[in-house]
């Protein structure tokens, strides 16, 4: 059946009703067989979303100050252990499918059927993280926060083989964006809701918590790199925060779901393991080293690195990479600039003797001050002398013009009686 926007308009007892729905449909089919080889959807999408985390993680590593093909390294011991820890959390936590009255023993090993438990899947996949980051001496921290977005992207690429199989999904109902389950049958007619192909029979409409799931995880996807850009988190708690993210919406899509399940006290087991991993998740954050490795700290390291439990030794250890961190920068930065580290001795040079010079010129504007203010007093000394010889000449002077009128007029008198005689 195809998405129907608008249902059928019925005429009763001269009233027209219509039924809107928009109902969204189940592929008719997850396998498609390719000769004698079944290419199945879930184990695609399984894949693709494994090829994404390692892809971006890898860029991420790099951005950080990582070596290249370091996550692709680590990953060889991660998703093996990943994908047998998936299983057997999904066996052990369903076991009445496979070990119950009706089930088959056998079909616990045919992971391409679907059923992968998540926390299965990121306990075991950490032991073999862990195990790869001690091969290859990196810190396991770092290597986390570096994956965690990728890890949640693959959940929600993965969330699409659970569309395909027809699994994963909650309880009825009559929202319009309920879920279409159909009826798959095999060649022979019988019913195969797994392998079988669809003929079109709705079974029944119920929420696609799947879809809930997918949204959420690419939200929490969003919120994690906008959170590592803001604050720049280290030390495992961005790895932490996404454990918490993820926990708190699988903990409120499990409430929808209504599928078998082991339950605890009438709780489904996913319920009680979501929440106590999300307190977990959260304690590890708020207890965790502060701040973010830097470059020379996720470099492959030649000595031993401390046990995780041993708490006190990984901050020692911290400490004394940061130390030495700053110390090889601080060298990398004199042997990167000489020139210019000489140009500056220069130009420091030049202001000294420029400084010099200018003390010296003003010593020596001192010194002719000095000698102009004692010239200045000498010129003062001598000229009381000077006034005087000068009053004393224009003294004679004077005398002598006095002395000289007496003179003439004798002289004149002499002239006087001579006239007076000729008269």
């Amino acid at each position: 059946m195809t998405l129907r926007v608008l249902a059928d308009s019925v005429l009763s007892n001269g009233a027209v009703t219509a039924d809107v729905l928009a109902y969204i449909p189940s592929p008719p089919q997850g396998v498609w067989h390719i000769g004698p080889f079944p290419l199945r959807a879930y184990a695609l999408c399984i894949i693709l979303g494994i090829v994404v985390a390692i892809w971006w993680g890898e860029r991420r590593w790099q951005e950080r100050g990582g070596q290249k093909g370091a996550v692709l390294d680590v990953a060889m011991f991660a998703v093996p252990f990943g994908l047998v820890g998936g299983r057997l959390y999904h066996v052990a936590t369903d076991w009445q499918k496979y070990f119950g009255a009706d089930g088959h023993p056998i079909d616990a090993l045919k992971i391409y059927q679907g059923g992968l438990g998540i926390w299965g899947a990121v306990f075991l996949g950490g032991i073999g993280a862990w195990i790869g980051c001690r091969v290859y001496r990196i810190p396991l921290p770092a290597f986390g926060d570096a994956i965690a977005p990728p890890i949640l992207l693959a959940q929600a690429i993965g969330r699409f083989g659970n569309y395909f199989n027809q699994e994963l999904y909650g309880r009825k109902t009559e929202v319009p964006w309920g879920l279409e389950i159909y009826l798959r049958f095999d060649d022979q007619g019988k019913l195969d809701m797994m392998n079988g192909v669809s003929t079109g029979v709705v079974d029944k409409v119920v929420q696609p918590t799947f879809l809930y799931e997918l949204i959420w995880n690419l939200l929490i996807v969003v919120l994690l790199v906008l959170i590592d850009k803001r604050f720049r988190i280290g030390h495992g708690r961005l790895f932490a925060l996404y454990v918490a993210g993820y926990c708190l919406g699988r903990f409120v899509v499990e409430l929808l779901r209504d599928d078998e399940a082991t339950k605890i006290a009438g709780i489904r087991i996913n319920s009680f393991t979501s929440a106590l991993v999300f307190l977990a998740a959260v304690a590890y954050f708020i207890f965790a080293t502060k701040g973010r490795e830097t470059a020379d700290q996720l470099q492959p390291s030649t000595a031993a690195r401390p046990w995780p439990w041993q708490i006190g030794a990984l901050r020692a250890a911290g400490a004394e990479s940061e130390s030495e961190s700053a110390s090889k920068a601080a060298a990398a930065a004199e042997a990167v600039s000489p020139k210019h580290n000489a140009g500056k001795k220069e130009v420091a040079s030049a202001a000294d003797e420029a400084e010099t010079d200018k003390a010296d010129a003003a010593a020596q504007t001192e010194d002719d001050s000095d000698n102009a203010a004692s010239s200045d007093g000498e010129s003062d000394a001598e000229s009381p002398d000077s006034a005087k010889s000068d009053n004393s000449g224009n003294e004679s002077d004077t005398a002598g013009d006095n002395s000289a009128e007496p003179a003439t007029s004798d002289a004149e008198q002499g002239k006087v009686g001579i006239s007076k005689k000729d008269g």
